[in-house]
């Protein structure tokens, strides 16, 4: 039994991931990871989210579930920034705790990521093919339903949108990082203005009495969850959650970043401040063009809200646009999922054949695997289900960095590089992050959290099937 717990809390060795890792090409700046954080964190969510939670949760208190959610996720950032500064390896945290703490967390980290990136490649392309649905509509288009929605939902059998755009986005991805980094900084330009323009002409419609009562009365939704008071917000933050994981897919190509002790910071820091501004603001303006419960089950409500005020032509750009811009969060989500899965089998957790790199320097087999594995889920599972399920892996991976931090701290200048960034109000703030990561995830859905147990169930019975054997020493 000794034995056993001794290989589980092995660290892995800095400078081999140093050395395997040279194999990748360090081609992305401050600006590419700007665009892969901010067209993660501005992805299918902005679009979808602040109408949802506001009428299923928060009402226009939706704002303050941002807020609240926006603090937590800022907590983990710097903890992420400084890691990512020290530590800049392929796979982010499951890198980072197979290092501070041992191979087995590393792995169960990394295994819970896995999970929150299948999960987003899924929902992103589901949420593109909603407002793609959505675009076409007032031009008398439709999709039949066989084809326009997962299977079981509406009579649907498949979504194909949803295969179509996550298979496109892979072939971009093949053909190399710098590629594809040049193409997602185009489309989160093209998205950001579309914001904008959302922005600048719904505010000529807000009514104020939509804002009041700004904190609806508690009640019960009919499937028990929280609705209005302060257990409506704390259940809002829990759902929108998700909005603010764009900074962690930065984290996963540290090993691809020019300068990664600077450009990993601000690639990190500044777009979860940029995104959570854009957040805040198309929340007010879209609680105060209708009364929140107009969007009830609307996943596309950005859309709809300026159809109703009769902005037709201006709803249909500003949706050709959003659905265009969300390819952004796909290629940062799957490349982030490639990379990790690359680093299960760099560090043989997982077969050897995974990490193998094709003639662009590009993981080509987890690639490939990220991209069926999110065709079936996009395809499959209804956006509702998807969004309830991301945040939870994403929640266990800011835990444990969080925790990390403090024999991070004590490494640092002895066996492990001094960072260019270090987190301030150290050792505050890596436990606030800590506990606001936990109180989030108990915010979860039960259902969350069911399925968050069994996936991690798994993961521990691949560990000791196979990766604790074959793991490197």
């Amino acid at each position: 039994m000794n034995k056993i717990f001794k290989i589980m809390n092995e660290k892995a060795d800095f400078n081999s991931f140093k050395k395997n890792d040279a194999n990748l090409e360090r081609t992305m700046t401050v600006k590419d990871f700007l665009a892969l954080g901010i067209g993660t964190i501005l992805s299918t969510s902005i679009f979808t989210l602040p109408g949802l939670v506001a009428a299923k949760h928060a009402g226009p208190a939706v704002i303050i579930s941002y807020i609240i959610a926006a603090i937590v996720a800022g907590l983990v950032a710097m903890n992420y920034a400084e890691m990512a500064s020290s530590l800049p390896f392929a796979g982010s945290a499951y890198s980072w705790i197979s290092v501070v703490f041992g191979k087995f967390w590393g792995w169960i980290v990394g295994w819970s990521l896995i999970a929150e990136y299948l999960i987003a490649v899924a929902f992103v392309g589901a949420g593109i093919s909603s407002n793609f649905q959505g675009l076409i509509s007032p031009l008398g288009l439709k999709i039949p339903n066989m084809l326009a929605h997962p299977m079981g939902n509406n009579g649907g059998l498949i979504d194909i949108t949803a295969v179509i755009v996550i298979g496109f986005v892979a072939f971009l991805l093949f053909r190399g990082d710098k590629n594809s980094s040049k193409f997602a900084n185009i489309l989160v330009l093209l998205k950001l203005a579309a914001i904008v323009v959302f922005v600048v002409v719904g505010a000529t419609a807000i009514k104020t009495q939509n804002y009041t009562p700004f904190i609806p009365k508690p009640s019960t939704n009919p499937d028990g969850s929280a609705f209005g008071g302060w257990k409506g917000i704390y259940a809002g933050v829990s759902m929108i959650f998700l909005s603010y994981i764009g900074f962690d897919s930065i984290a996963a190509n540290s090993a691809e970043a020019k300068n990664p002790e600077k450009t990993m910071p601000r690639g990190i820091i500044g777009s979860l401040v940029i995104g959570t501004m854009f957040f805040i603001a198309v929340s007010l303006v879209l609680v105060g063009m209708f009364k929140y419960t107009a969007y009830n089950g609307n996943a596309e409500p950005v859309g709809w809200a300026l159809r109703q005020q009769g902005h037709v032509i201006i709803a249909s750009v500003v949706q050709a646009i959003s659905v265009i811009g969300m390819l952004a969060a796909l290629i940062a989500m799957m490349m982030a999922a490639s990379r990790l899965i690359y680093s299960f089998g760099r560090d043989n957790m997982l077969p050897k054949a995974i990490s193998k790199l094709n003639s662009k320097k590009v993981p080509s087999v987890s690639l490939w695997l990220i991209t069926i594995s999110g065709i079936i889920m996009g395809a499959i599972f209804p956006f509702d289900f998807l969004a309830q399920l991301i945040s939870a892996g994403t929640l266990i991976a800011f835990m444990m960095v969080s925790l990390a931090m403090y024999p991070l701290r004590k490494r640092e200048g002895k066996d492990l590089p001094v960072p260019a960034f270090k987190a301030p109000f150290f050792p505050i703030f890596p436990a606030l992050g800590f506990l606001g990561s936990l109180t989030v995830f108990l915010g979860l859905d039960i259902q969350a959290k069911i399925y968050s147990a069994v996936w991690l169930i798994i993961g521990i019975i691949i560990y000791f099937a196979y990766g604790m054997k074959h793991s490197k020493k």
